[in-house]
């Protein structure tokens, strides 16, 4: 293999998570009797937003982490094509914790990390193709799909990130606004997590260490992406995502 094509394979990342073992309580009543990525939108589950896409890339392995009422979830992977390898979680690890648990399902090479209460819709090109494009492992560690906050479908709050012209980021600072907000899609070295603690904890605790080595950097997204994580985002959205909907037919 040349070097060339040894570029090219670099850039095809073959795995991904996701994040699907939240308790859903600011979704409440709708999970009170399924789990939140089980909620349909537009006239699928959530989660199947997010595994179609993969699928549509050729992602070959897709680990789905599991907690709250694991069983339906499981029930309703078993029922998809493709390999979709389970990490079961029998206490909550939040987003981190759950990511590191599943490490060893998701091998030595980078990796998507995916929301399941995210949908984003793809510009003039797939989000994954231009992630993977943007994906620099001797600067990265960790690649965002970002959001301009004034764009972002159900999204009220001062956002979450600064951005230099080279793309590194910048968590916001205390008692500033800043223009962009994390959009439910990054990817990960596995290198990211060394060190990180077993347990429960949130993935902006590796984000923080990234920042720290000047290694975190972002994509502003350049099509749609909806936040559903309330009853009221869930009825918008549904309308929005419709595939009778002409608006989004070419998404």
């Amino acid at each position: 293999m040349d070097s060339q094509e040894t570029a090219i394979a670099g850039k095809q990342l073959k795995t991904a998570m996701v994040l699907a073992a939240g308790l859903g309580e600011r979704m409440r009543p709708l999970t009170l009797e399924r789990p939140k990525p089980l909620i349909e939108v537009g006239g699928k589950p959530l989660i199947d937003w997010t595994l179609d896409r993969f699928a549509a890339a050729g992602i070959e392995r897709v680990v789905v982490n599991t907690h709250y009422k694991a069983e339906m979830l499981e029930a309703h992977l078993r029922e998809r094509s493709g390999t979709i390898r389970i990490s079961h979680e029998a206490e909550r690890l939040e987003t981190g914790g759950g990511v590191t648990k599943a490490l060893p399902l998701l091998g030595d090479e980078p990796f998507y990390v995916a929301n399941s209460d995210s949908v984003w819709l793809d510009g003039p090109t797939p989000a994954l193709d231009r992630m993977i494009t943007a994906w620099d492992p001797d600067r990265m560690d960790v690649l965002l799909m970002l959001m301009s906050a004034p764009r972002s479908d159900y999204y009220d709050g001062p956002g979450d990130f600064l951005m230099d012209p080279s793309g590194r980021l910048a968590f916001r600072p205390d008692r500033r606004v800043v223009p962009y907000v994390y959009a439910g899609l990054h990817i990960a070295s596995p290198h990211s997590f060394d060190g990180a603690p077993e347990g429960s904890f949130r993935l902006t605790k590796v984000w923080r260490e990234a920042e720290a080595r000047g290694r975190l950097f972002g994509l502003v997204h350049d099509g749609a992406w909806f936040h559903i994580g309330t009853p009221d985002a869930v009825e918008a959205a549904d309308s929005q995502l419709d595939p009778r909907n002409a608006r989004w037919l070419l998404r």
